[in-house]
C-alpha cells in the first residue's frame, strides 16, 4: 500500500478545479492538474508532473462518478472514481492501453477527506 496526499481546491472565481498530488513512492511523480470547461464547452483536465510530463484528458462527471481519459498512440489511459461516504471518499481505478484495444489495470486509489 502506498500513502500520499491530494488536495482539491477551486481557483478563485470557481471556474477551475486544482488537484495537487504527492505519493510516498519514488516512482510516482508529484503532480498538479487543472480541470475546467474548454472553448468547445467540454470538460478538460490539464495534467503536469515533476518529471516535466504534461497531458490533456477528457473529463466527465455524473452523480457519484468522476471519469477522465486520454487516447494516445501506444499509451492511452482512463480512470473511474466513485464517490461514497457522503462525498468524503473517492475510490478509483486507473487503466492503461498500449494498443488502443486491450486495457490493463494500473493504480487502484482511495482518496479520503481528512478535514
Amino acid at each position: 500500500m502506498i500513502h500520499g496526499r491530494a488536495t482539491f481546491e477551486w481557483l478563485e472565481g470557481g471556474r477551475f478545479l486544482i488537484w495537487r498530488s504527492h505519493y510516498d513512492h519514488p516512482e510516482i511523480p508529484d503532480a498538479i492538474a487543472v480541470t475546467g470547461v474548454t472553448d468547445d464547452n467540454l470538460l478538460s483536465m490539464h495534467y503536469f508532473d515533476s518529471r516535466g510530463v504534461y497531458r490533456v484528458y477528457s473529463v466527465s462527471m455524473s452523480p457519484g462518478t468522476w471519469r477522465f481519459s486520454r487516447d494516445a498512440p501506444g499509451f492511452s489511459q482512463r480512470f473511474t472514481g466513485t464517490f461514497s461516504n457522503g462525498g468524503n471518499t473517492i475510490t478509483g481505478r486507473g487503466q492503461l492501453s498500449h494498443d488502443g484495444a486491450s486495457w490493463d489495470d494500473d493504480l487502484m486509489l482511495t482518496y479520503r477527506k481528512t478535514q
